[in-house]
């Protein structure tokens, strides 16, 4: 099908409304899926909290170097259409499997839920690069409103199936009903393809780069010798093979890839919201009034928060920053968001010493009147969350006496949703042999203290990724753009593999420990990046490819100029000759 060609509505191609459907339904399946990931390894599949989060930031990890993939099999090899169409398939049977393993408990179907993420992770990933893209094919060249449009209802799309999917109760409706729309997702581009523009793959630009990269440091080692001539950067020995335009636009690219070299910090700290956070949620009370929030739905916070200070952002702070004189550009911008974010893992530490404070008062305090008896340690208690090894006052024959609960054995039910508003028994083995039948009170430290560090995180993530995003497509050239996308994602997987670094090196054994460490980190990062900012140059990729190609233009007309004095010259000397032996003199005296 030609492009521009499909049947339109109020201005825009019929085919988009497919895609932007596709892309809802997809990012409903991905957040509701990942919102009680960790949730679903430390009660379903009973790994502790340092496994859970580690596992989650692999996958997470996973799904941001996957796009990698998915852009080289889509420019070089299957195009766009047929890459999002094979991949959702992978990508609908990775969240079957978690579905079947999310309702059955069995070692078999635990190991089968780490082969349904590992799909999950290539569908999700390997389509990224490639919807959006594939969406923006559609428009005519003479529909430039229309296609900003589209992306702008795309990004909605993206916010607004997170903000639904993440309200999910129970393990088989947050795996099942995913499941299901990405089915529906897949149906329903599937039936769009008679009204879709399918570009041909024209090689993938990203190849390009990298054997280009790749033959200018090996030749430069080639001629590392003293008795070369220097060049004036590193690149420039490429151009023996290739062409100056394209060895010119890597530049640009690599001063901006250069800059991203500090930016996977801030990931390590926005992705714990899934992990940590959520972990913490756990531990604190969810009760609004009329509303009960359980822990992964506090995660809603983020998209809310998107959706309202995007605008706030745009049309307000920073028009009104210009307008008080301060040259606010997007590096700026970019350190103030990394400096939001470890802010939030400050309030963070300050929300978790509450519970730590909470939880002891509770644990040590609390005197449960016993009598000695041979047996077990029965601690009934209703909708809480507190993990071994607790900490009682026992008072046995009138005497208060030091018992270490450390040893648990969980109840049969635990394997249903652990949601549920029931009476958990739990059974502990102590120092001494007594029997208790008192209730314990629930956590005191309330959730809508989270809210502060989900309002810091979010802000940072409006100026740091959406003002990221902006400076790096204006600062490179148009056939580069893919390349800065993988890049941007690549920070955002590298992020999350930090997270399984710093947190396996630290092992410290206070949670508030750890997010002050984070915090700090990032402010350690923050400061070289905002020195790397101030030595940047801002540059207009367009117009200096206008300029070189108007250089090259000249040299080839300068080249061609002197290529017509040689041939008339030549031909002057060939009249010259021939004259020389038609003149009968000049040929007696020779």
């Amino acid at each position: 099908k030609s492009k521009g060609t499909s049947k339109e509505v109020c201005g825009y191609p019929l085919s988009i409304f497919f895609i932007v459907v596709n892309e809802f339904c997809e990012r409903f399946s991905y957040y509701g899926m990942r919102a009680v990931l960790v949730l679903y390894f430390k009660y379903f599949l009973r790994w502790d909290n340092d496994l859970a989060t580690s596992i989650y930031h692999t996958f997470v990890a996973l799904c941001y170097l996957t796009p990698i993939l998915g852009a080289i099999v889509a420019d070089s090899w299957l195009g766009k259409f047929k890459t999002i169409i094979y991949l959702s398939i992978v990508y609908a049977i990775g969240q079957v499997l978690m579905a079947v393993t999310g309702s059955f408990h069995h070692i078999f179907l635990h190991a089968l839920s780490m082969v349904g993420l590992f799909l999950i992770a290539l569908g999700t990933g390997g389509i990224k690069p490639c919807v959006a893209a594939f969406g923006g094919d559609q428009f005519s060249d003479s529909q430039d409103k229309q296609r900003r449009t589209f992306f702008s209802v795309f990004y909605l799309c993206i916010n607004g199936g997170s903000l639904l999917a993440i309200n999910l109760s129970c393990y088989s409706l947050a795996f099942g009903v995913p499941a299901a729309l990405m089915v529906v997702a897949l149906v329903v581009f599937i039936v769009g393809s008679g009204m879709y523009y399918k570009a041909e793959p024209q090689g993938n630009i990203m190849l390009d780069v990298c054997k280009c990269i790749g033959f200018a440091i090996k030749n430069r080692y080639r001629h590392r010798s003293s008795q070369y001539p220097k060049k004036e950067h590193w690149m420039d020995w490429a151009e023996d093979k290739y062409e100056k335009l394209l060895i010119a636009q890597i530049k640009m690219v690599l001063k901006v890839l250069f800059l991203y070299i500090p930016l996977p910090m801030f990931w390590t700290l926005f992705d714990q919201k899934g992990s940590r956070w959520t972990l913490q949620a756990t531990t604190m009370d969810g009760n609004f009034g009329l509303l009960v929030i359980q822990p992964d739905q506090m995660q809603t916070v983020n998209p809310i928060l998107i959706l309202t200070l995007v605008p706030i952002m745009d049309s307000l702070i920073y028009p009104l920053i210009q307008k008080c004189g301060l040259n606010f550009t997007p590096l700026k911008r970019m350190t103030v968001g990394m400096l939001l974010a470890a802010i939030a893992f400050i309030c963070a530490a300050v929300v978790q010493i509450e519970i730590d404070v909470s939880r002891k008062q509770l644990l040590c305090l609390y005197t449960l009147k016993c009598t000695k008896v041979h047996g077990f340690i029965y601690v009934k208690y209703n909708s809480i969350n507190i993990e071994p090894p607790f900490y009682f006052y026992v008072q046995i024959d009138n005497v208060f006496k030091y018992c270490h609960l450390s040893k648990i054995s969980l109840p049969s039910f635990e394997s249903q949703c652990p949601k549920l508003n029931c009476n958990y028994l739990y059974l502990f083995q102590c120092q001494e042999s007594i029997t208790v039948a008192e209730d314990i009170k629930p956590n005191s430290a309330h959730m809508a203290l989270q809210i502060p560090q989900y309002f810091f995180i979010t802000a940072g993530e409006v100026m740091f990724s959406v003002t990221g995003l902006e400076f790096s497509y204006s600062q490179a050239p148009n056939n580069m753009k893919a390349v800065l996308q993988a890049g941007w994602l690549f920070t955002v997987a590298i992020g999350n593999f930090i997270v399984l670094i710093v947190a396996e090196l630290a092992k410290l054994p206070e949670q508030w420990a750890e997010y002050i460490l984070f915090a700090s980190l990032l402010i350690a990062v923050c400061f070289i990046f905002s020195i790397m900012a101030y030595f940047y140059t801002y540059i207009d990729p367009a117009e200096i490819e206008a300029q070189f190609k108007k250089k090259l233009n000249a040299d080839d007309e300068d080249d061609k100029s002197k290529l017509q004095k040689t041939e008339v010259e030549m031909v002057r000397k060939d009249s010259n000759k021939s004259h020389d032996e038609d003149d009968p003199a000049k040929q007696t005296k020779m």
